[in-house]
């Protein structure tokens, strides 16, 4: 089963789900879940709904309760772990009853925010102590926290790439791929892995964008452009993801890959990279343990593109944890999301990026610091239009279908050129923007 959490979580939640809730939240819309003044006194038994199967399983977040409990004693956690989150999430939100804490699913539209959700506070008063408070913000007001931050990026195999003779990280896609052909001519390995058949590790190269250009506006840009303009963030990275395939230097046959086999591999050396995320670099070195092989050999790299002799990551949101607007408990719904995001260790736990703006950088992360990556929030202003634009091009820059589609086409399973398909794309994007108002 898959555990992803953050960036690639987030990009394929709308990857399986065209419409929106029709919700029943009109009375309580506008409701504040405050922060409790005295621990306690709060009191109540909330239900808190997530995607980490695995944690409740292993009674992960059994442990959290309990210490959340030290400080919170008369408030009752109760977990309950969707195995297809964003389907059975939607189902709920149909009704009152979804829980009292949930993760904000990217089906629902942003400006239905405050209909299902009880406001956090003003987004002037989080933003001095928190980050990404633009993407739950509507009208002034936050509608969800997220626990950690992520950077999209490629996972790789020390080892590997070192035997090849790569020395330090490519610099341009040209780079990457002169590597990569390295890493096919001198090791064993397959250098490139797809995770075709998963199809929502796809999703995760609609991450490049910002990171190309280092560029805070680049989803502004999707709004007001053209994504697959010549020198645009995502047709560079269309255009690396083509070249790879292209090339020859992936695994024989994409329609076969196995998301959770595809971690060992890569951890023994079978496997030299995957563009991925920070989330999945504690999973992939748990995989490492339990081979007998030192997760220190599992890498992390930025995207090949630099701006001024830098990189750029791209520092985002995981899922965002809310308040149901129609909980009897919001303040002790609140309680735990504030405690979650603050206190739990959350984000240490998952070699995450703190939420809090003046936390420091997980260790995982080092080389980033040592390489002097520099590390950019996007403004999400107009992350509602790009959404809108998307849904009605039906391009599905965060589904997986149209980068199945670029694969089979680089693979010689689909007919056509690149510039064709890319400039199809752009033309059902500027013909959807004519319809969708700013």
């Amino acid at each position: 089963m898959n555990h992803r959490t953050t960036l690639a979580g987030t990009l394929l939640a709308g990857a399986l789900l065209a419409s929106g809730c029709t919700g029943t939240g009109g009375s309580s819309q506008g409701a504040d879940a405050k922060a409790p003044d005295d621990p306690k006194t709060v009191s109540g038994t909330i239900k808190v709904l997530t995607q980490r199967t695995d944690l409740v399983q292993d009674g992960t977040m059994k442990k959290y309760a309990a210490a959340f409990n030290k400080t919170y004693p008369k408030v009752k956690v109760e977990f309950e772990a969707l195995t297809n989150y964003e389907t059975e999430a939607k189902i709920r939100m149909n009704t009152e009853n979804y829980g009292d804490v949930l993760l904000i699913p990217a089906v629902i539209k942003k400006t239905d925010y405050p209909r299902f959700f009880a406001s956090l506070g003003t987004r002037t008063e989080r933003a001095k102590k928190y980050r990404f408070t633009d993407f739950t913000t509507v009208d002034g007001k936050v509608y969800g926290q997220s626990p950690i931050g992520v950077t999209p990026g490629f996972l790789y195999n020390k080892k590997v790439w070192q035997q090849a003779g790569v020395t330090g990280w490519p610099t341009t896609p040209a780079e990457f791929l002169t590597d990569l052909k390295a890493i096919k001519s001198q090791t064993d390995a397959t250098p490139y892995y797809t995770n075709f058949s998963a199809q929502w590790p796809l999703t995760s190269w609609t991450a490049v964008n910002g990171s190309v250009g280092c560029d805070t506006e680049a989803t502004t840009k999707l709004a007001e452009g053209d994504p697959w303009a010549k020198g645009a963030d995502l047709r560079v990275g269309d255009t690396l993801l083509y070249d790879i395939v292209h090339e020859g230097l992936i695994e024989k046959d994409p329609t076969t890959t196995n998301w959770e086999a595809s971690k060992p591999r890569l951890a023994k050396g079978q496997i030299a990279t995957e563009w991925l995320g920070t989330w999945a670099i504690i999973q992939f070195q748990d995989a490492a343990r339990q081979a007998g092989i030192d997760p220190d050999d599992i890498g992390f790299m930025p995207f090949p593109a630099q701006v001024g002799g830098k990189f750029c990551a791209v520092v985002g949101p995981d899922y965002n944890l809310a308040v149901n607007v129609h909980s009897p408990h919001k303040e002790a719904a609140r309680a735990w999301i504030d405690w979650f995001t603050d206190k739990s260790g959350y984000d240490k736990d998952n070699l995450a990026i703190s939420p809090l703006k003046d936390a420091p950088l997980p260790d995982v992360l080092k080389p980033y610091e040592d390489e002097g990556v520099k590390f950019i929030e996007i403004s999400d202003a107009k992350g509602a239009e790009v959404k809108a634009i998307d849904d009605q091009s039906e391009v599905g820059i965060n589904k997986p279908e149209y980068r199945q589609d670029l694969v089979d086409l680089a693979r010689g399973a689909r007919k056509g050129s690149l510039d064709s398909f890319l400039n199809d794309l752009s033309k059902k994007w500027a013909d959807a923007r004519k319809t969708v108002g700013p």
